[in-house]
């Protein structure tokens, strides 16, 4: 098994939900109002000087799935750049 971690901007939620339903993933965890710094995107703070947030999904999966997902990503990243989306992937031991 594996956990998939998911980093993008708030902005893009909607887009970024659609695209792993699409890719066949039917459970999630949602965490909202992130704040952090990237390298490919301007820092999401919350601030004034650095207005926005991220939003970040956990996806716990069955290895074989996981390419579904990895390709809904890697699309979303060619056509919409500056959402700043990430994906890390890790393994999973169990889930209980």
């Amino acid at each position: 098994m594996k956990m998939a971690l998911i980093a993008y901007c708030e902005a893009a939620d909607y887009e970024i939900i659609e695209a792993i339903k699409e890719a066949g993933i039917k459970g999630y965890t949602k965490f909202t109002e992130v704040l952090g710094e990237g390298t490919e995107t301007p820092p999401k703070l919350g601030t004034q000087c650095w207005p926005g947030k991220n939003n970040f999904l956990a996806i716990a999966m069955e290895d074989e799935e996981m390419e579904l997902l990895l390709s809904a990503v890697k699309e979303m990243k060619k056509r919409h750049p500056r959402s700043g989306i990430k994906a890390f992937i890790m393994p999973m031991d169990e889930v209980i």
